[in-house]
Formats: C-alpha cells, sequence, structure tokens
C-alpha cells in the first residue's frame, strides 16, 4: 500500500487483487446474497481509492481495510432496510427480460386501471409534454424540438400534468 500511495501502479493493482478475498469473506459474513456481498466489495474497493491517501503505513493494512468493509457492508444493510420500509420485493412476480421493449410491454400491461383516460383527460397541453417526456422518454432537448415549447414550459406541463394524475387516480 506504501509504494501504491507513492504512485507505483503495478502495486495498487496488485494490492487491489491481493485484498479480494479478505474484502469478499468480511462482506459475505454481512450479507448472505452473492450479489449484495459483492456490491458491497465494489464499494469497499471505491472506497479504498477514494481514501487511500488516509493509510499509515506505520499501522496494520488488514485492520484498515477490514474497517472499511464492515462500515461498507452495514451502510448497505442500512439502505436495505430503509429501502424494504417503503417496498415490497415479490421474487414470484418480479419478471424481466433482456429486450427493453419487453418490459415496456409487461409495464403497459400491469398500468393502473384508468390511468388512460386520467391521461386523456389532461389539458392538450400537459398531455402532450407527459406523453413526449415520460412515455416516449425524450430528452427535454429532445421533446423541445418536437413540440416547439421551451424546456421550462414542457417541465411545468409535466409537473402539473403528474399532480393532476394523482389527485385523479386518488379520487381527490
Amino acid at each position: 500500500m506504501a509504494a501504491a500511495q507513492e504512485g507505483d501502479r503495478a502495486a495498487y493493482e496488485r494490492l487491489l487483487r491481493e485484498v479480494l478475498p479478505l474484502l469478499r469473506a468480511i462482506a459475505g459474513r454481512w450479507h448472505r446474497s452473492p450479489d449484495r456481498a459483492e456490491d458491497v466489495v465494489q464499494d469497499a474497493l471505491l472506497t479504498i481509492h477514494r481514501v487511500r491517501h488516509t493509510y499509515d503505513p506505520s499501522r496494520p493494512l488488514s485492520h484498515w481495510l477490514a474497517t472499511i468493509a464492515k462500515r461498507r457492508a452495514i451502510d448497505a444493510l442500512r439502505r436495505r432496510g430503509r429501502t424494504e420500509k417503503f417496498e415490497v420485493f415479490d421474487e414470484q412476480s418480479y419478471v424481466t427480460f433482456a429486450d427493453p421493449a419487453a418490459n415496456k410491454e409487461l409495464a403497459k400491461r400491469d398500468q393502473a386501471p384508468g390511468l388512460g383516460a386520467a391521461i386523456s383527460a389532461l389539458p392538450a397541453s400537459q398531455r402532450e409534454a407527459l406523453e413526449l417526456v415520460k412515455l416516449r422518454e425524450l430528452s427535454l432537448a429532445e421533446a423541445s424540438k418536437l413540440s416547439g415549447k421551451s424546456i421550462s414550459a414542457l417541465k411545468v406541463n409535466v409537473h402539473r400534468a403528474i399532480k393532476s394524475l394523482r389527485a385523479q387516480l386518488k379520487g381527490e
């Protein structure tokens, strides 16, 4: 690590390869899912890269690395806890396809009932902005060129359309 801090690229690459087993072991203790554990390892590697200048060569490297990996693992658990508080994941009903078009078709099928009617009830300017920016997923610049409206006007219309749709679908 001291050589890596001095700018030795080969030493840094070797260091990163050699610390992987330690990082994977620590992440594996905190996360049973191999995907989550690998996410923690990648996050730890990024952290090590970002804070490598803080390592003191007179102290044990393994303790420094273990502390970083442990904290990244805990951070991932906290993120997961916050996410699960608001989201439900049902593996049996979760289907994705490699083809993005197929995912869009699946999403269309699962749209909230009455969404199409609620969109048709919007004023023309809001409906157009919503269709271009949210449904067709055009950038604001592209939607502006197509519609002839300014980017700020499109933003306002999309915001108002979403607010109106929420109100309609909630029955307000």
